[in-house]
């Protein structure tokens, strides 16, 4: 087979997989915050980046064979993360009522932190972000079922190359999502910044939380 096909399968796949994940979404929304934050980015952007991986992987296994023959499992991923956006898109409307900034941590510095509540552990921020991601049927929809019939389309020895393709948009989306963050840092000085920032990822997570209740 000549090489410009696994190429063509790659690229195709890179394409497809930016297409589904370039969207304000509860995982993305999450992303940015942390990164302008510059809090656990690295970890962040791995966990999400990881997950997709892994879930593209297992649409083009024909793992999205068992879930739709069980739509059980994805009734109770839906109202449990259904749950979990809602309590989150609160947390965050909480933060827009009483809003931080960011404040140099020295003179010249370049870095930045967040005034008022200390860096969280890892912990928490990781579970918050494996949340958001496993526990949205939507990213099984996207990933699993979508990405996994569009790549096993392509034929046996094309349809890995489409999702290592599908796999690098991830990669390159979250890096840039989580890392670029910083550059609005100077933006977010302010706490009117950040009141805007999470009043629209309240509104997001609780209107997702609320689509996936009533099944959109």
């Amino acid at each position: 087979m000549n090489p410009s096909e696994f190429l063509s399968a790659a690229g195709l796949g890179l394409g497809t997989g930016l297409a589904l994940i370039v969207a304000i979404g509860a995982q993305n929304a999450f992303v940015l915050r942390q990164g302008i934050l510059g809090q656990h980015v690295l970890p962040v952007v791995l966990v999400c980046a990881i997950s997709d991986a892994l879930l593209i992987a297992a649409g083009i296994a024909g793992i999205g064979v068992v879930i739709t023959a069980v739509p059980a499992v994805v009734v109770v991923i839906r109202l449990a993360g259904a749950a979990f956006l809602v309590a989150y898109g609160v947390l965050a409307a909480k933060r827009a009522i009483h809003p931080g900034a960011l404040t140099a941590s020295g003179p010249g510095s370049r870095q930045a932190r967040p005034a008022g509540p200390a860096r969280p552990p890892l912990a928490p921020v990781l579970a918050t972000v494996l949340a958001l991601t496993w526990l949205n049927p939507h990213v099984y929809l996207d990933t699993v079922l979508l990405l996994g019939s569009v790549a096993n389309q392509q034929g046996p020895e094309l349809r890995w190359w489409f999702g290592a393709g599908a796999g690098l948009a991830s990669v390159l989306w979250f890096s840039a999502l989580g890392f670029g963050a910083r550059y609005l840092r100077p933006v977010f000085a302010k706490p009117a910044a950040w009141r805007v920032l999470d009043g629209i990822i309240a509104v997001v997570m609780v209107a997702l939380g609320v689509k996936m209740v009533l099944g959109l």
